[in-house]
């Protein structure tokens, strides 16, 4: 398999690559996007930093590209929706830039703080002027952080030890984790309102909206500090510069911009209360190689044994993970295939419900997977990485739910679907040592094996069924390899499903619904 990697890489990491055996290692940097798009259907893999932008165009000519590695946390460079669709997975390397942005981010607090930049640059400008640059202390000050995830926490335990408050604003952390950080959970008008100190640590917002701008300015403390190592977009930069002017804010600090390279002629860089930094944040030597080295582990690691680890496209799992629910993820996808070879219409919605001990397991792959099994019969190239986008895309609603409790089987895996047409549903669990079986199709329980080849029949109750069925089966050399059935009450209706050890011909199909008592018949193949 072939690997490109088209921006500068910490050699460290170029260097496992090109000593895994079963890959061969380009390294071409610079590339325009024409060039790359004539020269990516080569390559199983690609690894790119922050200056590689990878296109939707270039992602549509990869005809053999299976997974992107981003080379840091970021990856707004790559166009996401593009790569799901493809059926690419996206790799980042969050862990190797954590200390060195949190880092940054405190590294401009004391610099905003104390006024350095702006005293350095006079000094060396020969004049002393001490009393110019008269700074803050943070001890005792209020720390806002918008963003609590593995960089804001970060930040957070590093100002403690400075003695300062810490509030945080994050919609996704609940209010028993905050308190077990030691910070104090409040909603975002309230820490404006609190802080003497701003830092975010936070995605930009899926509109491309900024989080900061005139309104939220208004609601700030006078005088406070704003320091943003996560994402350009979040703050809007004229509403900043106004505030600045009108001492809403005393001072920013800015290593990220909307557009990179910041224009040299950026109003930004015109107000010496803004320190500014050309993107340092994963700026350092061990975070350099720490990045590197990860994410060409993440990507020899995919390749080659297929575990998933650090994807932002698809759950990742890792051998002992995958291992768990292997059973499930096979179940599940022969669910979706028989649902959907039993449903007529178009899927408008889908409910999962994980039963029992598998309701602790990750479950995400396992939905996943009958997604695709759902989805295969009418869309070519539908895999593990695409599925979710192609339902999100034709507007079908995915609805998945969990219970601890125990009925008949220790664990059970229900999936019902909508269609237009109507609603269909079955239930299936692992029996042995991998044994996958339909437990429940509509209302009917039974135990029917999922096997390659199938006839699924709903038949009056009657004498006679059987034998006629198998009289049919007979005349057409279709050989019965097992026969599972489910009724509700003597003479009502009953299901079958039925093992066979070849598909059905067209003709004994016609056959058999052409039987009285025979209300219809399905064919599925797995």
């Amino acid at each position: 398999m072939k690997v490109l990697v088209s921006d500068n890489l910490s050699a460290t990491g170029v260097d496992i690559l090109k000593k895994e055996s079963g890959l061969e290692v380009d390294v071409k940097t610079g590339l325009s996007k024409e060039e790359l798009i004539a020269i990516i259907p080569e390559y199983d893999g690609l690894i790119v930093r922050s200056a590689t932008k990878v296109v939707a165009e270039i992602i549509e000519a990869a005809s053999n590209l299976k997974v992107i590695g981003r080379a840091g946390i970021g990856v707004d460079n790559i166009d996401l929706d593009a790569a799901g669709q493809k059926g690419v997975i996206v790799m980042n390397a969050p862990e190797g830039n954590l200390i060195t942005t949190a880092e940054h981010s405190m590294a401009l607090l004391l610099s905003m703080a104390r006024n350095i930049p702006q005293a350095s640059w006079k000094l060396k400008n020969e004049k002393w002027a001490p009393k110019e640059f008269m700074g803050v202390e943070l001890f005792e000050k209020t720390l806002g952080i918008i963003g609590f995830g593995r960089i804001g926490s970060v930040v957070a335990d590093r100002a403690r030890a400075f003695q300062m408050k810490i509030i945080v604003h994050d919609p996704y952390i609940s209010q028993e984790r905050a308190e077990k950080a030691g910070v104090e959970l409040v909603e975002l008008k309230d820490l404006l309102g609190r802080s003497d100190f701003l830092s975010l640590h936070t995605p930009g917002l899926a509109d491309g909206k900024a989080l900061l701008g005139k309104e939220e300015f208004d609601q700030m403390k006078p005088g406070i500090r704003i320091v943003n190592c996560a994402r350009g977009s979040l703050i809007d930069d004229d509403a900043l510069i106004q505030a600045i002017k009108e001492k809403k804010v005393a001072q920013a600090a800015l290593d990220v911009y909307s557009k990179e390279p910041l224009d040299l002629e950026s109003p930004l860089l015109k107000v010496d209360e803004i320190t500014c930094t050309p993107h340092l944040g994963a700026s350092t030597g061990e975070a350099q190689v720490k990045v590197a080295i990860a994410i060409c582990d993440q990507i020899i690691d995919y390749l080659k044994y297929g575990n998933v680890r650090n994807s932002v496209n698809v759950p990742s799992i890792d051998a002992e993970t995958l291992a768990q629910i292997k059973p499930y993820l096979v179940l599940g996808e022969d669910l979706g295939s028989f649902l959907s070879q039993i449903t007529d219409g178009a899927l408008t919605r889908i409910e999962i419900q994980y039963n029992g001990e598998v309701a602790g397991l990750s479950v995400e792959p396992i939905s996943i997977a009958i997604l695709k099994g759902l989805l295969n019969r009418t869309i070519d190239g539908v895999n593990m990485v695409n599925a979710p986008f192609i339902a999100k895309e034709r507007g079908v609603e995915v609805q998945e739910s969990k219970s601890n409790e125990v009925h008949e089987y220790t664990n059970t895996v229900q999936v019902k679907v909508t269609t237009q047409k109507g609603t269909h549903q079955v239930t299936g669990s692992i029996f042995g040592k991998g044994d996958s079986r339909i437990t429940q199709l509509e209302e009917y329980s039974l135990e029917g094996v999922l096997s390659k080849n199938m006839l699924v029949l709903n038949n009056m109750d009657v004498p006679g069924v059987i034998g006629n069925l198998g009289n049919i089966l007979g005349k057409h050399n279709l050989n019965i390899a097992g026969f599972h059935l489910g009724r509700m009450e003597d003479g009502g209706k009953a299901v079958a499903i039925i093992n066979i050890d070849s598909p059905p011909t067209t003709e004994a199909l016609r056959e058999l619904r052409d039987t009285a008592n025979i209300l219809n018949v399905h064919s599925v193949s797995l």
